[in-house]
């Protein structure tokens, strides 16, 4: 083997360099996992692991993974990669919970006006009402079409500002990008489906009103066939609306995953 003595210095650099970039992909392979698209139920599992590895291939050349990790011992090694993985979460679910209002504003829609009884299969692995799979899949769509590969690439690249190399999140940090993460989707769920809930309310009052007007009318048979088709009328026109309000709001979110 003494012919390989001269090769010493390039195998070790080379070792260091699968290792940065394992644990490079720990963090891009946990956000692909929760991205819109990349990380939904339906896709096969080796068109995830591939857009994975293309994206790792993208975002290792501009990470500042240091050069020394075969030095380091195996338990140290498995923290990074933990680490590594944890950041990708992070990022990954703050994209997802965009994808999250969508659904949760098609589902308050639906009870709002009463049509939630439509459910469909959808990309999720619960029943939901039919009008949050269309937003959830036309969200999916407008993703892609403002560049959601560049985007997340970029995100990804940009996390390593954030949230260095091997770093684990601060834990106080963390829990208060969470809860305000959370409370920004929830938020953004109830604007999206606010033209529903006002028309709920204003619908509701109208046959309050009738049916103390007249007691003797029976007012669901007139109301069920006027608030169904009021449903429908509103989601065709509010539903472009809300994906572009929401359209505004995900660019945002990718653009600075990591921010409060």
């Amino acid at each position: 083997m003494d012919f390989l003595a001269p090769l010493a210095p390039f195998l070790a650099l080379g070792g260091d360099a699968a290792l940065a970039a394992l644990a490079v992909f720990a963090r891009v392979a946990a956000a692909v996992a929760l991205l819109p698209g990349f990380g939904e139920r339906s896709l096969p599992s080796r068109v995830k692991l591939g857009a994975a590895i293309a994206f790792t291939m993208v975002v290792f050349p501009m990470a500042d993974a240091p050069g020394d990790l075969g030095r380091t011992g195996v338990a140290e090694y498995g923290l990074i990669v933990i680490a590594e993985a944890a950041a990708g979460v992070i990022l990954g679910l703050s994209v997802r919970l965009m994808i999250m209002a969508l659904q949760t504003a098609g589902s308050i829609a639906s009870q709002s006006v009463s049509v939630s009884q439509m459910f469909g299969a959808g990309m999720t692995a619960e029943p939901q009402p039919a009008y949050s799979n269309v937003l959830t899949v036309a969200g999916i769509a407008m993703a892609f079409a403002l560049g959601l590969p560049e985007y997340a690439a970029s995100a990804m690249i940009g996390s390593y500002d954030s949230i260095p190399f091997g770093a684990l999140p601060v834990s106080a940090e963390l829990a208060d990008w969470g809860v305000s993460r959370v409370a920004g989707a929830f938020a953004s769920a109830v604007g999206l489906a606010a033209p529903f809930i006002v028309a709920a309310f204003a619908y509701n009052l109208a046959l309050g009103a009738i049916n103390r007007a007249m007691p003797q009318l029976m007012v669901a048979f007139v109301g069920a066939p006027a608030i169904t088709a009021g449903a429908i009328l509103l989601m065709a026109l509010a539903t472009p609306l809300m994906l572009q309000v929401w359209s505004s709001a995900f660019v945002a979110v990718i653009s600075a995953p990591y921010a409060r």
